[in-house]
C-alpha cells in the first residue's frame, strides 16, 4: 500500500496545481497524472528489481527476464499513454486488462513468500495478498476506469 502514496500524492499535488495555475480543479488531468506517475515508477522498478520480479512469474512461463523487461516497458508506455488524450481511453482499457493478468504473478509471489526487493523467499506471503495487494489492485483498476474511461 506504500506505493499508493505515489498515486495519491501526485493526484493531490496536481489537483492543487491546476487550481492555483488554471483557476479550477482539473480532476481528469490530475487523476491520469497520478496513475501515470505511479505506473511509470513501477515500470522502472522492473529494471531495478528484475531478479525478484522474475521469481514472481509462474514456472510454466518461459523467458522470465524477457517478461520482466517487457512488462516494465508496457507500464512505462501506459503511463505515457494515459497523458495523451487521443489514446487515453484505449490505454486505460489495456491497462485494466494488464492489471488483471499480472495479478496472477502477485498470487504466485505471495504463495512463495517472494521478496522482490531481495530476490529471496523472505516476503510477507499470503497476508500481503489479502491485506494489501487485493485492495490495491481494486483501487488501481477502479482509478484507471474512473479517470481513464469514465471521465474521459
Amino acid at each position: 500500500m506504500k506505493l499508493l502514496t505515489i498515486l495519491f500524492a501526485t493526484f493531490f499535488l496536481a489537483l492543487a496545481g491546476t487550481k492555483i495555475f488554471e483557476g479550477d480543479w482539473n480532476f481528469l488531468f490530475s487523476g491520469n497524472l497520478g496513475m501515470a506517475v505511479f505506473i511509470i515508477f513501477t515500470g522502472f522498478s522492473h529494471f531495478k528489481f528484475q531478479k525478484g520480479m522474475a521469481m514472481m512469474i509462474p514456472e510454466f512461463i518461459p523467458a522470465k527476464m524477457f517478461w520482466v523487461y517487457i512488462t516494465g516497458v508496457i507500464e512505462i508506455a501506459a503511463g505515457i499513454g494515459l497523458m495523451i488524450p487521443s489514446i487515453r481511453e484505449l490505454t486505460a482499457v489495456l491497462l485494466i486488462i494488464f492489471y488483471v493478468l499480472v495479478f496472477i504473478a502477485n498470487i504466485n509471489s505471495s504463495k512463495k513468500n517472494i521478496n522482490i526487493f531481495k530476490a529471496d523467499f523472505t516476503g510477507p506471503g499470503m497476508s500481503y495478498l489479502y491485506k494489501e495487494r487485493i485492495p490495491m489492485q481494486i483501487i488501481l483498476i477502479a482509478w484507471t476506469w474512473y479517470f481513464g474511461i469514465y471521465l474521459n
